[in-house]
């Protein structure tokens, strides 16, 4: 395993060409899961795992890796699924969400494919159980393939803080919005409610969509509505970079290409991280990047690019 993710570097190029690169796995069984190669540090075989006290039923335990302790997340178990046995034959998949280190228990690591987002699917609406904790599927030599909501698991682990500190200046962000709306962009429904809930507190109207194909017609809609540009109704675009049909890198990209558009502020709100992030953020031309989920810098955000208006 130690050569599997030797190459990252050479993926950034894959970036804003609507493309990514699946790290497959396995937890119980034959079904194929799959992870973005962006997300992962390392892969390896599961070391010893220390239990710790009154962790959550979700953690196996923590491991020693390179001089940092990580928790150890069973995929399988946090799913709904039975957890997984033998943790010396399996594997742990050291990744980076949300500003913080976790190891991913897994069965089995297989191989690294390279995809289309257009071919990322979301998943059959009115699933539930373990559909619920997918934000989107595939399909690879002829399996599906499922791509895992980690950040609604981490957020059942440790619920991220929603509310926007008091000392946090957000006083004029309704001023600067008037009657128009933020437009938030993001397939997991975690990250959705999360933003939600952190700008709803300051009285400002909020579309929501699931992916970037979603968040760009519904521009271009508004946009034919409207008599100048569709900053006359949108005050602000949210949107996530990793989503189903089309990427925040695309989107934003697809946004400047066009008259009607290309004056909308764009913030790209995400769980990725990584000095190549900010590079694209300059490429596709978005006005910010800002790492998952800290509120009082997304309010910040929101309003240092709408006060520029």
């Amino acid at each position: 395993m130690a050569g599997i993710l030797d190459s990252v570097n050479q993926r950034t190029q894959l970036v804003g060409q609507n493309r990514l690169e699946l790290l497959l796995f396995r937890l119980n069984g034959r079904q194929r899961f799959g992870i973005n190669v962006f997300k992962v540090r390392e892969v390896l075989q599961c070391p010893p795992l220390t239990a710790i006290p009154k962790r959550n039923k979700y953690v196996r335990g923590i491991a020693h890796i390179r001089g940092q302790t990580i928790s150890v997340i069973d995929l399988s178990l946090a799913t709904g699924g039975r957890a997984i046995e033998n943790t010396k034959d399996c594997f742990i998949i050291i990744a980076e969400y949300n500003r913080s280190v976790q190891g991913f228990l897994v069965q089995s690591v297989e191989r690294i494919i390279n995809i289309n987002w257009a071919a990322i699917m979301p998943p059959p609406k009115g699933t539930g159980g373990k559909q619920s904790y997918l934000t989107a599927i595939t399909e690879i030599d002829k399996e599906l393939v499922e791509i895992i909501d980690v950040e609604k698991i981490l957020e059942e682990i440790s619920p991220s803080p929603t509310s926007i500190s008091s000392h946090v200046a957000t006083s004029t962000i309704s001023e600067d919005l008037g009657d128009r709306l933020i437009l938030i962009a993001d397939d997991s429904a975690v990250a959705r409610n999360q933003v939600k809930r952190a700008l709803e507190g300051l009285g400002v109207q909020m579309h929501l969509v699931n992916n970037g194909r979603e968040a760009l017609t519904y521009l271009q809609e508004t946009a034919a509505a409207c008599q100048n540009s569709v900053t006359d109704k949108v005050g602000l675009l949210i949107s996530d970079i990793e989503m189903p049909e089309m990427d925040g890198y695309t989107l934003t990209a697809e946004i400047r290409l066009d008259p009607r558009l290309k004056p909308l502020h764009v913030i790209l709100h995400t769980s990725l991280s990584g000095v190549f992030n900010q590079q694209m953020v300059q490429k596709v031309g978005a006005d910010d990047f800002i790492a998952k989920f800290n509120p009082d810098e997304l309010a910040e955000s929101v309003r240092k690019w709408l006060h520029t208006d």
